[in-house]
């Protein structure tokens, strides 16, 4: 670890404070840019919401690596110690993923059982008719 003065240590604290001042106020107008308040119009272009979508993943990931390294000691750590809070974070995050993706199987499915349950039944008199007068329909078993 770094011994540095106290005023060394109190300007590289405050530049990175500026830093991530400057990343959020990057994300802020970003955000503001994909919803349409800075170019009205820009928000109906998939482009522009894929693009805005990314960056602010990126600068997300960015400011979270910052933190972490500079503000939580982790940069002057072990790499063994460093890996061992990191690797967590990572899986807990796929597991976010997962999970997303999991839950949207799930609404998809129910929501095939949703519009199969809003068609009317068949009568099994009908059925039995369409039976007799169709034989093709009917197809035993074995």
């Amino acid at each position: 670890m770094e011994h540095l003065s106290y005023e060394e240590s109190k300007k590289k604290v405050f530049k990175g404070l500026y830093l991530l001042a400057a990343v959020t106020l990057v994300e802020v107008f970003l955000s503001l840019l994909g919803k349409g308040y800075v170019i009205p119009g820009a928000e109906k272009y998939a482009a522009v919401f894929f693009v805005v979508g990314i960056c602010l993943i990126g600068l997300s990931l960015y400011k979270a690596y910052f933190i972490v390294y500079e503000f939580m000691h982790m940069r002057y750590e072990v790499k063994g110690l460093a890996l061992s809070v990191l690797l967590p974070t990572v899986l807990l995050i796929w597991a976010i993923i997962a999970f997303f993706q999991e839950g949207n199987s799930w609404k998809k499915r129910r929501e095939l059982i949703e519009q199969k349950d809003a068609e009317p039944a068949v009568e099994d008199a009908d059925l039995q008719g369409r039976l007799l007068e169709d034989p093709t329909l009917y197809r035993p078993l074995g």
